[in-house]
């Protein structure tokens, strides 16, 4: 038994060999891999419980939105690596949709600090720490994110937006009951990262490339990450800000105006 992969469409399958991959698939690469198990005796039984835990995330993801939807709530899933500034963007974000009633369901391993920073701005904030999971989830899942919806009165909300926990990885792999997810990119972190990550950039719509007020202190090509990304997600919308200076913020406004039905 191979490697496991999981599709968006919930279909899985294994590979039942270990060789570099040369040739090319007729199926998305699109596809959550939890990795190589074939040198585990209990390689079959493992697959199988990651199968089951997957599935029972998408049916409370399902649920979810579901009950987003029924109180007319849209929903942005928004991911990026530690330190893009998803806090910072949204601490700008928040009062440049006072027409639009906000709640942020805040994803951290620990403290409140980044909820801390959304307090007063007029959102309603939720915090989720996952540090009572193996140390600290990676990420938010379905579960974590439904026990944040409980501390918000979703009858007084037209946009959620959820920040998920810092990392390029997993939080890209589990449907949280979003109706589209997003991701802030800063130009710190090289033009190569599409390439090493692209789970994470072909899962999302919008690219929020931040941080631009430093790329005349940078070595960076604005150029070389729009190829790269083309390669690994053509139709992502790209959004080059800085959340710091407010600079092209209006254009990351309009669309999370857009979202939520509202127009812009």
């Amino acid at each position: 038994m191979g490697r496991f992969h999981r599709h968006p469409d919930g279909s899985t399958h294994t590979h039942d060999h270990d060789h570099d991959h040369d040739h090319d698939h007729d199926h998305d690469h699109d596809h959550r891999n939890v990795g190589d198990h074939s040198g585990y005796e209990t390689g079959d039984d493992r697959v199988m419980v990651l199968e089951k835990i997957l599935s029972e995330n998408d049916r409370l993801a399902d649920e979810n939105r579901a009950e987003l939807s029924g109180h007319g709530i849209r929903t942005v899933n928004l991911m990026s690596s530690p330190g893009a500034g998803k806090t910072t963007l949204l601490a700008k974000t928040i009062p440049a949709l006072s027409d639009l009633r906000v709640g942020i369901v805040e994803g951290d391993i620990a403290t409140s600090l980044d909820a801390d920073q959304l307090e007063g701005l007029g959102a309603q904030v939720s915090l989720v720490n996952t540090d009572a999971g193996f140390g600290g989830e990676c990420h938010l899942d379905a579960i974590m994110v439904r026990a944040g919806l409980a501390k918000l009165d979703l009858e007084l909300l037209d946009l959620l937006i959820i920040e998920n926990v810092g990392n390029l990885v997993c939080p890209a792999e589990f449907d949280v009951g979003q109706d589209a997810r997003a991701m802030v990119y800063a130009v710190t972190e090289g033009e190569e990262k599409p390439l090493k990550y692209p789970v994470m950039f072909h899962a999302v719509e919008v690219i929020v490339v931040n941080k631009i007020d430093l790329l005349a202190h940078l070595r960076f090509d604005m150029d070389v990450f729009r190829e790269n990304l083309e390669k690994v997600n053509p139709s992502a919308k790209v959004f080059e800000l800085s959340a710091e200076t407010g600079e092209g913020l209006e254009q990351w406004t309009t669309w999370l105006t857009e979202v939520a039905g509202h127009r812009a």
